[in-house]
């Protein structure tokens, strides 16, 4: 393609536009019938398979062979289409093809010549009068061809065969069947004889020309050749032949001998011969390339010439070329296939023209709607046009028109860019992110902008595309026409037409269309919302029917295009047709009918409909009577029931499974291979034409129905029974299950015909049909994924929920975890959730009980809200599936065979995708309270709002995010970029609008609807703080505590107000509009210790109106309820009175016990007003209205527990709570909880652990069926919780309240400990159990350290300047002794005796260095056993450097101060704790030494590591060994190797020794400047690496530097330990929580069985944990018994002698802790 076609293309040009390259591969194969049909069967057998594989798995194309031959019976079919059909589907492979497109095997048979079906009435008559001239009677002609005037110039037409011979198709009386097939084929060579006779005497005579003369003796395969070779430019890319030649065919055997050569009278046909040889020999080679063409010359063997076994060296010759030609072209296209960003966009771009350039083709009239669009395009107007009309109403048409002559005509000055999308019918325009990357390429090729600028995410990119515009100009304007807006998927939201930009820079134009049906709200939804968003009716423009007299015009015209006419009364019938029903759709179907009328059709079929429903039905009727009931009804069932439509391929595969189309077609005769012929699929399509349309789905060229209309009709006609509609969907689900793909023969029954006529003596056979394998995946050689199996993904659970094939469903696709592992990979979280959704809606069992339903609906919301749970990992990082589920589900194993089921795949072939699984359910399990929570936010969320038809949320925080509440997707993502938090969030009644204020006082408001913001400066007088924000449809305004400003919605101030009051008197607190000049405005006194408040009202305008503490006003702004009373907090009702200009007093409400003492907080009502809710400083006060009240006249008090209070957070703000749906709870969230009352006892029933962080704000969600309750915190999550759960089980995960600081680990008892501010937390490692929180001070704790001995027995810890020794086994502290600012605790001898390391606070500026303190105790007694002091450098900012111990145990090696500012290694004797060397560090150059590592292999070395190098020293010799580059840390058990992980990215394993790069885990690239934390597992077979900025933790093997596993964590990691089997690591995060992960390597086949074996997958183990436990307590009851006997004995045996010696407290208890371990642990 030169370079002028492809700016042209770009341009949006329809001039000379070139062919568009698919994703086929479709060959015509071309031959002679009886002479190849060895060599067609063994490829359709050997070679077509294989190629269609290839081609699907190489290159993601489809492959299609058209044998026009094979499974056809007959050569001469009964309407003699046969021919006429073979040319359109060369033109149609020609078209079509990538790479081959036409294959020729030619022999020694010239073939079956047939004679024309179409003769000029004109030259018929020549011929017939030359036949008159010669004394020949010309009666046949006659009788067989009549003329038919409706062409133009007329035709005459060869009429059907059984229209004269009835019986030629009778199958079912054979006799006459043969009789009159013998007559017909004795007729058909009289008229060939006649024919040619008349035109070679015409031809000798000068009257017609050589070609025209050779029409009449030419055979199919020489016209096909024609078409295929003779008549092609390039025909070394597309065209491939083979020649074979037979020596000694055996003539004695006429019977066989005519099978392969042309036999005239019992001898051959030399004229045959002659034309043969000219084609084959001289024109075929003379036209394609010699490496195209391939000769064989055999023999012919035996009394069948030519057979499969005789031949087989031949055949397997010839079938391995045919294989490597084909794949060769095919490759050779891909090749030149211009596969870069712009050959794609090339290719979308073509579609689109050539789809416009057909529809302008055929458009006349409309003059009026094109004069008003030309208008608009030639105006100012900068908002968009739109088109909009039922289904069917010519709108394509109309906008495909409107951007041919905006291109040509209407702008002849300029060179505008036309960007053209028919969306939905090319995959890169079905959905909005690949339709706006296309559309941004377009317009970035034209003004020479990269595309590489084009973002991938849909907020930036829509953005982009809006920026993009901006570049129109008055030469080079841009046009955009957007076809079927209304069809894109993809959007964030459900609101598809959000992104389309309002405001349109100069010079640029857009105009849409969108179906709008009156009475299909559905299909009119789109419609509706462009209504509200273009609030201009001059902008749309309603495409009506063509009406009567232009439905004529338009009917003629296409006529006199097609060349055709109609008689007067065939004329009347579609006038009388048209003036029923003149929608375009309805005109294109009459045309296509009538085109098919001849001038002597019989007035009984000439029939026409008067809907376009039953015009429909007419036309499927009569393809059903021409091509037979079940082919065509299962055919076109198929289709109607894919969900995305089937490409051809998939269509032919199948009907070559079904076996009710099968046994129709091939009752009377066997198939070599049991597939369908393709020309029967060929043959219906063609009497289709254009009503099926080529689209592309998941990657795939599929046909599907046109219009809507075709499908319906299709649906009424085709699935009116039950099952029928489910025998199809069976089928398909079948097929893409792959059952019998990859050579798997399918089992069929013989019809009793074929029984009978081939004497068959088996009632059933099997057969391969020929279909390809299904898999979820396909891989390449190197076993990388090269592409998944799309259509597999799109098509199968459709059609196995729509089969009622449930059991099937859950096993390969719901509770699969490769499916859903695969799909994840490939396709977007809701594609997979929609799954689940579908089979939900439809999940009806007949044979399952209420109950069963139940358990299978919850099973399945379970996977499908864990999916959603985990989205924002899972988006992200599919390989991330199993350890979510695992982590989410375990504890729903019991209950769930088919959780079960999955979560057993999860532990098996999980670790291929992620290798560290979850020991125990460490995550929030779905089914609980929790419904979502929705994350995305980087600061806490300071406000939400519910969009007013409670579908979304808005949030901000730094940002504005929108979820959409049914699937909790995150839909919208708006950074305006400001340095503030947002404060306040209120949206527009119209929702359009969203408006915040910052803490820095910018203003923000955003588009809801295309994401476009402005953010404001502060436009109040004296730079006056900003108190808030209100919107209206139209105007925004701020105030502050004097003034208000008031903005339109471009962000333009248009007016500024004062208040009416003294601002120093009555601040301004809020305001409220209904409209510009309907306000109320709220004045406080200015100081939260007097709750005094002011309300104006302005139209009606209210005297001003004193209350205090708190008021709420009801929606139509008539009514207030608010404190009024003096020395006390009681609620009144007050109504505004126009009449007096005042707020008259209705009512007192009921007062609360205490109201003069318990200060109201906030006053709110529920979204009905039925119900009003007080917040107090303890608790809260229900007021109920209406009928179903619980209490009426009373004032219902639900106090909060002791110690817990509401606050006021602002005047008239506090925590909220809010009634259930059934008004049977209230809930309320206050700190981090939910609490839960029952509205009827007044009883707290529940108390929920809701956040992390402090509830900002609560709101009910109550519509329908939900009956939620949405929170928001500082921890930065908004979570929605459903209130019918709120007694569910909640499966508790242990955490603590603050964040993991540090980790220790007793693999032996298989307990880790945790060490956050408040406590050490002991944890059962198997079960993620919190077994005991120790902290000495529960309340003032300041945990800094803590270390558990290997035994397990005590632990060691630093507290609040203490060093604490405890006994875990009773949680009793045995020694406290005080050491303040300890910075290190580390056991020695085995868990004897421990060191504590610490070191005073830094002493300011002044003070450069200080002394940290060794003391070394013993354990459990805490006796001190030495103490040492060094020198410690001051440096703000830097941190503590622990010390360590040398592998053999004998030295503590610690970093302290030298000389000036450098450092030095003090080494001390870890018994006597004397000072044994000081080294030096300025050898090494050591700016800041980072850390210590002791050595693991020899005692007496050491290394620092500093931010360039490590340095190993020799302690014992005093000097450095070497300095080796790069090493960060870590150092495996034989000292051998360390590791470099830069914390900018990247990570290597470095050789200790000599300093090289061993292996390379992570390449250098930029991730950004992060923490990291890299370390080898204890037995170094795995390196563990954690980068903060992506929160993910990578396992790479040591040995070959495979990555096993990256693992997106849930919170941040703050600790990571490995245990010393190494089989897992556990991980403190800072949320609080403890996870512990298996390191599952699919290396290791033994850690399938350490899994299996954990009490977590065994749903038993709470019983066996429970048993254990009980007869735990029994010991330890008898271990108590036992001892109180003992001392009871030892007291009456010493009642003597009270002065002898005992033992020491100390000693008691380390008895006691020598005995038997009673903990009752499970």
């Amino acid at each position: 393609m030169d370079d002028r076609t492809v700016d042209l293309i770009f341009v949006g040009s329809l001039e000379s536009l070139p062919p568009v390259s698919s994703k086929i591969v479709r060959i015509f194969t071309s031959s002679t019938f009886t002479d190849t049909t060895m060599e067609r069967n063994t490829l359709m057998a050997q070679c077509y398979p294989k190629l269609k594989d290839y081609c699907r798995e190489k290159h993601g194309l489809e492959f299609q062979v058209v044998d026009m031959r094979w499974g056809v019976r007959d050569e001469a079919t009964d309407d003699h289409m046969t021919t006429e059909l073979c040319m359109r589907e060369i033109a149609n492979c020609q078209r079509l093809s990538m790479g081959p497109n036409f294959v020729v095997f030619l022999g020694q048979k010239y073939g079956y010549r047939p004679i024309p079906t179409y003769i000029l009435s004109s030259e018929l008559q020549m011929l017939r009068d030359e036949l008159v001239n010669s004394g020949i009677d010309p009666v046949l002609l006659d009788t067989w061809y009549r003329k038919d005037s409706n062409a133009v110039p007329p035709v005459s037409v060869l009429q059907p065969i059984s229209s004269i011979l009835i019986n030629f198709n009778n199958k079912r009386i054979p006799k006459l069947q043969q009789h009159d097939q013998a007559v017909w084929w004795d007729t058909l060579g009289k008229m060939q004889k006649l024919l040619r006779k008349a035109a070679l005497s015409l031809a000798n005579g000068g009257k017609i020309d050589k070609d025209t003369m050779h029409n009449y003796f030419m055979s199919v395969t020489e016209r096909e050749v024609i078409n295929g070779v003779l008549s092609v430019q390039n025909t070394k890319n597309h065209c491939l032949a083979y020649v074979r030649y037979i020596n000694n065919i055996n003539l004695q055997n006429l019977k066989k001998a005519s099978l392969f050569v042309d036999i005239l009278n019992r001898s051959l046909d030399t004229e045959s011969c002659k034309l043969l040889a000219n084609l084959r020999d001289e024109r075929l080679p003379a036209k394609i390339e010699a490496t195209n063409l391939q000769r064989y010359t055999v023999e012919w063997i035996g009394r069948e010439g030519l057979d499969t076994e005789t031949h087989e060296e031949y055949l397997q010759h010839f079938i391995t070329h045919f294989y490597k030609n084909i794949t060769k072209l095919v490759d050779r296209a891909l090749r030149k296939e211009d596969s870069s960003a712009q050959g794609q966009i090339v290719t979308e771009i073509l579609q689109h023209l050539h789809a416009c350039n057909n529809s302008v083709k055929v458009f006349y009239g409309r003059e009026d709607g094109l004069e008003r669009i030309r208008r608009h395009m030639l105006s100012d107007c900068e908002k968009p046009m739109v088109l909009y009309g039922e289904g069917g109403c010519g709108k394509t048409s109309l906008l495909a028109k409107s951007a041919g002559l905006a291109s040509t005509e209407w702008f002849q000055g300029s060179k505008p860019i036309s960007v053209i999308r028919f969306l939905g019918t090319t995959p890169d325009s079905s959905a909005l992110t690949p339709t706006l990357v296309s559309i941004c390429q377009q317009i970035s090729y034209n003004y020479m902008l990269p595309f590489e600028d084009i973002p991938v995410d849909l907020v930036p990119l829509t953005a982009y595309f809006k920026h993009l515009l901006t570049y129109a100009n008055q030469q080079q304007p841009i046009f955009l026409f957007l076809d079927s807006v209304d069809q894109l998927t993809g959007a964030q939201d459900a609101n598809k037409v959000s992104w389309l930009p309002l405001r349109l820079p100069p010079y640029c134009k857009l105009l849409v269309s969108c179906a709008a049906e009156a009475d299909n709200p559905e299909v009119s939804q789109d419609y509706h919302l462009l209504r509200r968003m273009i609030d201009n009716e001059e902008l749309f423009l309603e495409v009506t029917d063509l009406g009567e007299d232009l439905a004529m015009q338009i009917i003629r015209m296409w006529m006199q295009t097609a060349c055709r006419d109609l008689t007067n009364y065939q004329w009347r019938l579609v006038c009388n047709a048209v003036g029923q029903c003149s929608l375009p759709i309805f005109v294109k179907l009459v045309f296509a009918e009538i085109c098919r009328w001849r001038s002597y059709t019989k007035p009984q079929d000439t029939y026409l409909a008067s809907t376009v429903m039953d015009s429909i039905m007419l036309l499927f009727e009569r393809v059903e009577k021409q091509h037979g009931r079940i082919l065509v009804f299962h055919a076109l069932a198929y289709i109607t029931a894919a969900k995305s439509g089937l490409s051809e391929s998939e269509l032919e595969d199948l009907i070559s499974l079904d076996d009710k189309v099968l046994d129709d077609v091939y009752q009377y005769h066997l198939p070599p291979v049991r597939r369908i012929p393709p020309l029967l699929w060929t043959r219906i399509r063609n009497d289709l034409p254009n009503y099926l349309s080529e689209r592309e789905a998941d990657g795939v060229s599929v046909m599907n129905w046109y219009h809507r209309q075709f499908r319906d009709t299709a649906r009424e006609r085709y699935f009116k029974n039950m099952n029928m509609a489910m025998y199809f969907h069976s089928s398909i689900a079948d097929y893409y299950l792959g059952i019998w793909g990859g050579g798997n023969p399918k089992p069929f029954k013989y019809t009793e015909i074929q029984r009978h006529r081939f004497n068959l003596t088996d009632k059933e056979g099997s057969a391969d049909r020929k279909v390809p394998i299904q898999p979820l995946v396909f891989h390449s050689k190197d076993g990388k994924v090269s592409r998944y199996n799309l259509r597999k993904f799109g098509e199968m659970p459709y059609h196995m929920v729509r089969s009622r094939r449930f059991q099937d469903l859950y096993e390969h696709v719901l509770f699969n975890y490769q499916w859903l592992h695969a799909k994840l990979s490939s396709c977007p979280l809701q594609a997979v959730l929609s799954d689940f959704e579908d089979a939900c809606n439809n999940i009806e069992d007949r044979e399952a009980t209420r109950e069963q339903i139940r358990k299978k609906l919850r099973e399945l919301m379970l996977v499908a809200d864990a999916l959603r749970l985990g989205g924002a990992i899972l988006g992200q990082y599919p390989n991330m599936l199993a350890p979510q589920l695992v982590s989410r589900l375990l504890p729903e194993i019991g209950p769930n065979p088919n959780v079960k089921m999955l979560l057993k795949q999860c532990d098996e072939t999980g670790p291929e995708h992620c290798a560290l699984l979850p020991l125990y359910h460490c995550l929030h399990t779905p089914g609980g309270p929790l419904k979502y929570s929705l994350e995305g936010h980087q600061f806490a969320v300071f406000g939400f709002c519910l969009t007013s038809d409670l579908r979304y949320i808005v949030s901000i925080s730094n940002k504005f995010i929108t979820w959409d509440l049914s699937t909790s997707d995150l839909t919208r993502d708006v950074n305006p970029g400001i340095e503030g938090i947002m404060q306040q969030l209120v949206l527009s009644p119209d929702n359009r609008f969203a408006a915040a204020y910052t803490n820095n006082n910018h203003t923000v408001l955003l588009n809801t609807l295309t994401s476009e913001y402005n953010i404001m400066e502060n436009p109040l007088p004296e730079h006056e703080p900003i108190k808030g924000v209100y919107l209206l449809n139209a105007h925004l305004f701020v105030y502050g505590t004097g003034s208000w400003c008031q903005f339109n919605m471009r962000g333009q101030l248009e007016r500024t107000y004062k208040s009416p009051e003294d601002p120093n008197r009555w601040p301004l607190l809020s305001m409220q509009f209904s409209t510009l000049d309907t306000y109320r405005l709220l004045f406080w006194s200015g100081s939260l210790d007097d709750p005094l408040l002011l309300l104006h009202t302005v139209n009606p305008t209210l005297e001003p109106f004193h209350f205090h503490s708190a008021m709420v006003m009801t929606q139509d702004k008539s009514t207030i309820y608010c404190c009024k009373g003096e020395g006390h907090y009681g609620v009144t009702q007050y109504r505004a009175d126009p009449g007096s200009s005042q707020w008259t007093q209705q009512r007192e409400l009921p007062r609360a016990d205490n109201d003069d003492l318990e200060v109201l907080l906030q006053l709110k009502f529920d979204r009905e007003e039925t119900t009003l809710l007080g917040t107090s400083g303890n608790g809260f006060v229900v007021w109920e209205f209406g009928d179903d009240a619980h209490h009426p006249n009373q004032a219902v008090v639900l106090p909060l527990p002791h110690g817990v209070r509401n606050i006021s957070t602002r005047v008239l703000c506090s925590n909220s709570c809010m009634v259930s749906a059934a008004r049977d709870y209230v809930i309320a969230g206050v700190r981090k909880n939910l609490y839960v009352w029952s509205l009827i006892s007044r009883d707290l029933v529940k108390v929920l652990d809701a956040h992390f962080g402090r509830i900002i704000t609560l709101e009910p969600l109550i519509i329908g069926n939900w009956n939620s309750v949405i929170t928001s915190s500082i921890d930065r999550t908004v979570k929605v919780w459903n209130i019918n759960n709120i007694f569910e089980q909640v499966h508790v995960i242990d955490r603590h309240e603050m964040q993991i600081d540090s980790i220790g680990l007793c693999q032996s008892a298989g307990l880790a400990i945790t060490v956050t501010r408040g406590c050490v937390g002991v944890w059962d490692m198997r079960i993620g159990r919190l077994v005991a929180r120790l902290a000495d001070s529960p309340l003032g704790a300041i945990v800094t350290h803590a270390a558990i001995t290997t035994d397990s027995k005590y632990i060691v810890s630093a507290e609040s300047g203490n060093i604490l020794i405890w006994n875990r086994l009773t949680e009793q502290l045995l020694f406290k002794e005080e050491q303040p600012g300890v910075k290190q605790i580390t056991l020695l001898d085995n868990g004897q005796r421990f060191l504590a390391i610490s070191k005073p606070p830094d002493g300011g500026a002044e003070v450069t260095r200080i002394n940290a303190t060794i003391v070394t105790r013993t354990i459990p007694e805490g006796v001190r056993i030495y103490s040492a002091d060094y020198p410690v450098r001051c440096v703000a900012g830097t941190s503590f450097k622990p010390g360590v111990v040398t592998c053999d145990g004998m030295n503590i090696v610690v970093i302290g101060a030298d000389k000036g500012s450098r450092d030095a290694i003090f080494v001390f004797h870890a018994r006597t704790g004397s000072l044994l060397s000081k080294i030096s560090l300025k050898q090494s150059a050591a700016k800041d030494v980072g850390m210590l590592i002791a050595m693991p292999h020899k005692a007496h070395l050491v290394a620092t590591i500093d931010p360039d190098k490590g340095t190993i020293l020799d302690i014992r010799k005093k000097h450095i060994l070497r300095t080796v580059p790069k090493w960060s840390g870590g150092c495996t058990k034989d000292g051998r190797y360390g590791l470099y992980a830069p914390s900018r990215g990247g990570l290597e394993l470095l050789e200790l020794k000599r300093g090289h790069i061993v292996k390379t885990f992570i390449p250098k690239v930029a991730e950004g400047v992060f923490t990291v934390i890299c370390m080898f597992n204890q037995t170094d077979e795995y390196v563990l690496y954690y980068h903060s900025g992506k929160k993910t933790l990578r396992v790479f093997r040591t040995s070959d530097a495979q990555m096993i596993a990256n693992f997106r964590m849930q919170a941040e990691l703050s600790a990571i330990e490995s245990t010393e089997d190494g089989k897992n690591i556990v991980l403190g995060t800072v949320d609080g929580c403890l996870s512990v992960l298996a390191i599952a390597d699919p290396a290791k086949p033994e850690m399938k069985e350490y899994l299996a074996a954990l009490p977590s997958r065994d749903e038993e183990w709470k019983k066996k944990a429970e048993k254990l436990k009980a007869q735990n307590l029994f010991k330890a009851a008898a271990s108590i018994v036992k001892l109180s006997t003992k001392f009871n004995n030892n007291e009456n045996a010493d009642d003597d002698d009270e002065g002898s010696e005992g033992t020491t407290p100390q000693d008691g208890n380390r008895d006691a802790d020598n005995e038997e371990d009673v903990s009752p642990q499970t």
